[in-house]
């Protein structure tokens, strides 16, 4: 039965008026939406405020005698901004090379002490060059001995304005060698080619030797002082008739690398070096720690400092994990066969 016209009326006005109901509620929500985020906003804003006043901008001043590109400095800025730092608005980093003159880097120590930098990072050898800094913090990575260098008192407690980190580990020389005697199982006669100016070296020398007498393996030591002296070294390397080189880890066999790389597929030496780096140029093995992930690590240190710890009380690092790189393609050149290994399942990285 149809409805009636005066029931039809009463219907569209119940539509109606439920209209309006929701229309005012919809206008409600959105005006309490609008307070909320204009009381949230307003509480959010000085919190930020807060934080980059009672922090400020910090100046860090990346020193290094290598060249760029930079993975280390990468691997800090990384670490940096896990941090919460940001360039350019919490932080400046202010990034100075002087690729193989330190001297440069000792010209910069008078403004170290005009109070315009809060931190100082240095990257390898630099160091050397801004160890009589004492007006400002630094932080170290260095593959020596910083006890030896004189920057710290000890690793524990270093005591002044330096901590930070070292690649120097007595139990990796001696894995490297085990490594390399699991590699050739009748192996003899080790080259060990050691940079003499390096703090530490004798100590790394040492406990290469220790092990290498324990295996029967004769390490013949072939030393050298800097950059200048490598060549003669590696000549005196070739005429050893030995059947490996082992070659410790710092800034001049970094630099030269490919060049060591070479020399060791030339003269059919299987090869090991410290860090994954010298694979990456041709090296047959390392085993070491991770560069990257150190410098990473050591923003913790650098906001540590920054919120106003002293150097003093953090003490200097040890990488803890270290990781195993194999070249096959160098130890294809050499007659080496790793495939079917276990050696080669143990390793972190391989590279074909």
């Amino acid at each position: 039965m149809p409805a009636s016209t005066s029931e039809l009326d009463q219907d569209s006005s119940l539509r109606r008026r439920r209209h309006v109901r929701e229309q005012q509620s919809w206008r409600v929500h959105m005006r309490r939406r609008a307070f909320i985020s204009l009381v949230g906003g307003a509480i959010a804003w000085p919190l930020v405020a807060r934080a980059d006043k009672s922090f400020g901008r910090r100046r860090v001043l990346w020193i290094s005698t290598d060249s760029q590109p930079d993975p280390f400095l990468d691997g800090f800025r990384e670490g940096l901004h896990s941090r919460g730092y940001v360039e350019g608005r919490n932080v400046v980093l202010d990034v100075h090379y002087s690729q193989g003159n330190p001297g440069a880097l000792r010209r910069m120590i008078p403004e170290l002490g005009s109070g315009s930098i809060d931190l100082v990072v240095s990257s390898g050898p630099a160091t050397r060059a801004i160890k009589d800094v004492t007006s400002v913090p630094v932080l170290f990575a260095l593959s020596g001995d910083p006890i030896e260098l004189g920057l710290v008192n000890s690793l524990a407690q270093p005591g002044g304005n330096f901590t930070g980190s070292t690649f120097l580990s007595l139990d990796l020389a001696g894995k490297r060698v085990e490594l390399l005697k699991e590699i050739l199982p009748t192996l003899r006669k080790l080259i060990v080619l050691s940079n003499t100016d390096h703090p530490g070296e004798q100590s790394e020398w040492c406990a290469t030797r220790r092990v290498a007498h324990a295996l029967r393996i004769e390490p013949i030591y072939v030393p050298f002082k800097g950059v200048h002296e490598l060549h003669n070294a590696l000549a005196a390397a070739g005429n050893a008739r030995a059947e490996a080189m082992l070659v410790f880890p710092d800034a001049v066999t970094m630099v030269h690398r490919a060049r060591l790389a070479e020399f060791a597929v030339t003269h059919q030496l299987p090869s090991m070096f410290g860090w994954s780096e010298y694979c990456d140029a041709g090296g047959l093995v390392s085993y070491g720690a991770n560069q990257r992930t150190t410098y990473f690590g050591l923003a913790e240190y650098a906001d540590r400092i920054l919120r106003g710890e002293r150097p003093a009380n953090l003490p200097v690092q040890q990488p803890a994990e270290f990781e195993l790189t194999v070249n096959l393609k160098t130890a294809e050149a050499l007659g080496i066969d790793l495939v079917a290994s276990s050696f080669l399942f143990r390793a972190n990285k391989v590279i074909e």
